[in-house]
């Protein structure tokens, strides 16, 4: 529809351009005069004829390129080329004339406490694994270690009951010291203080070219390989017995603050290919790549020469770093569809675990902020404890486990994450701002032109989580629209979850979004509305109907 739409408007200005030349000519005599009318009236016939032609025929193509999984727009498919198609920026040198995927909306906010790149030892002495990780698993696993156990890393520390075949393992090697737990006895932590040498669990992987894919399934389900995988739609632990018709990784992070995956992959390049061709084994589709095609500098070669996987360059504001983005413009996601993503870091710990034999753990994260003690990359393992990585917090310091955009709220006595590569602190917005929707008198992270940052394009700023407003009506105001980059109508979806309507649901196209993906939307929503939530409601709830 928007395709005919655009054809429309080529010819309606084709028309205005043409129609007073025709008038012109027309002047010349009385009775020359009607037979340009006539003439007139036969092109401007012809001229219609033609455009509902095209019109019909783009409308084809449209339906046939959904049908078949490609994306119109960055392929190019169409009768007349756009505008944007015609002037579309050339890509950087090192992309060698590879096609870019330029991602045309979005918005950078930028702030201040960016990591240093330089590495660190972290000081994390307690790691954790918790259930609540893996959406789709029971809250009551069963726990196979008790407290006071001495675990080596790799070692089973429960398996959820529905799915005995998939173990969750210890991150580190060390001693479990506390198993804690919530309501109904639910299982919220399972924490282990982490011995000064690690000691791995040796295990004997199957070939990665030689074995069965059968064999790779089984391995990965009794050694923890199988937990680094998310399955998308519903963003849940994968079943072994379905794979998936795709899989995809982001190569970076174009969030607030993100951390530089090619300094984090620097020295793994080896585990990082074996993880590769590992994930090429486990599907009958590709392997696809992310990268990033925005700096003047190259990504890594362990991304750009990557063997055994189809690469594709992103350029653009945020989220032109989001996998659930960079999926929708190579191969959305349809109904029935499964694919598969992972982040970085997980791609190498199952490249460990297939070519050594160990399921190594360890992760870098970037913590960040303007309220960080020291910013900066600190290597450390999966599940760290908070407080302890961070060091000393501040006081009024909100603490994020990932990102300000999508990260998720967190306190001192927790730990990160599962996949988490990024803690972001600061300060909590609890104050009053006089008339501040009014009076713009303090500058901040804003899309509106009300404040200038327009014209201080490079200009960091510290960010709180002052939200500037209260809970309001939810108006149509075409601003989730702007910003986010995927054929589809946020505004539209997220009423019509609020409303509980599945058909509405499934056709405007929820199984492709993931909470990040609305997570700028929700950031420049007038209405205050937690779109995130909203989007998660509707997932589970699409889950739960099958």
């Amino acid at each position: 529809m928007q395709s005919s739409r655009r054809i429309a408007s080529k010819i309606f200005s084709f028309l205005l351009l043409i129609l007073p030349t025709i008038h012109v000519s027309a002047q010349g005599s009385t009775s020359e005069g009607n037979v340009y009318v006539i003439g007139m009236l036969i092109i401007i016939g012809a001229l219609i004829l033609v455009s509902a032609v095209m019109m019909l025929s783009e409308h084809f193509i449209q339906i046939e390129a959904k049908r078949t999984g490609i994306d119109s727009d960055q392929n190019n498919l169409s009768l007349i080329p756009t505008l944007s198609s015609l002037w579309q920026p050339k890509g950087k040198p090192y992309t060698k004339g590879s096609k870019v995927i330029h991602i045309n909306k979005g918005h950078d906010i930028l702030l201040n406490g960016e990591a240093q790149e330089q590495i660190n030892q972290g000081s994390a002495k307690r790691f954790s694994i918790r259930p609540i990780d893996f959406r789709g698993l029971s809250p009551i696993p069963k726990v196979v270690v008790e407290e006071g156990a001495v675990v080596t890393a790799g070692a089973v520390l429960f398996f959820d009951k529905k799915n005995p075949i998939i173990k969750h393992v210890a991150p580190v090697s060390g001693e479990v010291v506390e198993i804690r737990r919530g309501d109904k006895r639910s299982i919220i932590d399972v924490v282990v203080l982490a011995d000064k040498v690690q000691i791995y669990k040796q295990h004997d992987p199957p070939s990665i070219k030689e074995g069965s894919r059968q064999e790779i399934i089984d391995f990965l389900c009794a050694t923890g390989g199988w937990t680094l995988f998310n399955e998308r739609p519903f963003d849940v632990l994968p079943k072994p017995e379905q794979l998936p018709r795709d899989i995809f990784i982001s190569t970076f992070d174009s969030a607030p603050l993100a951390p530089d995956f090619s300094l984090i992959v620097k020295g793994k390049e080896e585990a990082f290919q074996k993880g590769i061709d590992t994930l090429a084994r486990l599907t009958d589709g590709h392997v696809h790549l992310g990268l990033d095609a925005r700096g003047e500098a190259p990504p890594s070669e362990a991304f750009t020469m990557a063997q055994n996987c189809q690469k594709h360059w992103f350029a653009g504001k945020h989220p032109s770093g989001n996998v659930g983005v960079q999926i929708h413009h190579v191969a959305p996601i349809n109904a029935g569809d499964k694919v598969w993503t992972l982040d970085v870091q997980d791609v190498i710990t199952l490249g460990d675990l297939m070519y050594k034999g160990i399921f190594n753990a360890e992760r870098i994260v970037a913590i960040t902020g303007a309220r960080a003690e020291k910013p900066g990359y600190y290597k450390t393992y999966r599940g760290a404890s908070i407080s302890e990585l961070a060091g000393g917090i501040k006081k009024g310091t909100r603490i994020i486990d990932g990102d300000v955009l999508s990260g998720i709220e967190t306190k001192e006595g927790s730990f990160l994450s599962k996949s988490s590569n990024q803690m972001t602190m600061i300060e909590e917005g609890d104050y009053f701002e006089m008339f501040g929707w009014l009076l713009p008198l303090k500058p901040r992270p804003s899309v509106s032109k009300t404040f200038p940052n327009f014209l201080y394009p490079n200009l960091r700023f510290d960010g709180d989580t002052n939200s500037h407003g209260e809970k309001r009506a939810f108006v149509v105001t075409g601003q989730y629209e702007k910003v986010l980059p995927m054929k589809i109508f946020p505004q539209h979806l997220m009423k019509a979850i609020m409303a509980g309507d599945f058909e509405q649901m499934e056709g405007l196209g929820i199984y492709e979004l993931s909470e990040e993906d609305v997570a700028l939307c929700e950031f420049v929503c007038t209405s205050k509305m937690p779109l995130q939530s909203i989007l998660r409601d509707g997932l589970d709830m699409m889950r739960e109907q099958g």
